[in-house]
């Protein structure tokens, strides 16, 4: 059996960014991605844990019911939450740049580019997209920009990372787990409590590789989501 993905974006952008990576794992199984409360066509909407694994779990329930969850920096956060709540209807779990515990200094940052682009007529937009347009491929960036940047939403995700407890919710799953970090991402800082909170993960270090893996090399970043995936299949094929 052909095992669904799930994407899974980060803070303030959409569905839409997962363009490149899609384009390469399209061919061979069903790729779905998600809006998560407050970004994309959901803009406007509160963003809350709760309504972010319900946005992943009904991704799911569409391909299948059953599917490898992939998320990127706040998704792989809510990837987390999402598989501890689903089990075994989440086929395996990759968490991309997202292996830092939330604390108050790590959300320093976000608060203030919420505070600094909250003061431009468009919130921002137009800055953040020539930032994204410098650092990643024309056609990310451009699915990018299409999605919309929603640096509104940024408080209300504070909040909820605040409160959550990734390590937590990691034990809880006990399905396969891949952690992928770029060598540079500054937020690989507890990669090793990660791997350790649950026994069947495996830590995939990629070098001169930042924060914007899979975004900035989607090719390289989907190729390994594949491999992944096949290995999700052959799994099920010898429990079945």
């Amino acid at each position: 059996m052909t095992v669904p993905v799930v994407l899974v974006h980060g803070i303030r952008l959409s569905g839409r960014c997962w363009a490149g990576a899609i384009d390469e794992i399209a061919p061979e199984r069903t790729v779905t991605t998600v809006d998560l409360p407050g970004h994309g066509l959901r803009r406007g909407e509160p963003f809350t844990m709760s309504t972010a694994v319900a946005a992943v779990r009904t991704a799911v329930e569409q391909t299948g019911g059953r599917a490898l969850l992939v998320g990127h920096s706040l998704g792989g956060y809510v990837g987390i939450a999402a598989a501890a709540e689903l089990g075994e209807r989440a086929a395996g779990l990759v968490v991309a740049g997202s292996t830092c515990v939330p604390d108050k200094a790590s959300m320093v940052p976000f608060r203030l580019a919420h505070r600094v682009l909250s003061t431009r007529p468009d919130g921002g937009e137009r800055l953040s997209n020539r930032m994204f347009e410098a650092v990643l491929p024309p056609e990310v960036a451009h699915a990018i920009e299409q999605g919309g940047i929603a640096t509104e939403i940024i408080p209300d995700v504070l909040h909820a990372l605040g409160q959550f407890d990734p390590l937590a919710d990691l034990g809880r799953y006990r399905g396969p787990v891949w952690l992928i970090n770029g060598s540079r991402d500054h937020f690989r800082a507890h990669e090793h409590r990660f791997a350790a909170a649950t026994p069947r993960t495996r830590l995939l270090v990629v070098p001169r590789a930042g924060h914007y893996l899979p975004l900035a090399e989607p090719q390289r970043f989907a190729r390994l989501v594949r491999d992944i995936a096949d290995s999700c299949d052959t799994r099920r094929d010898r429990a079945l």
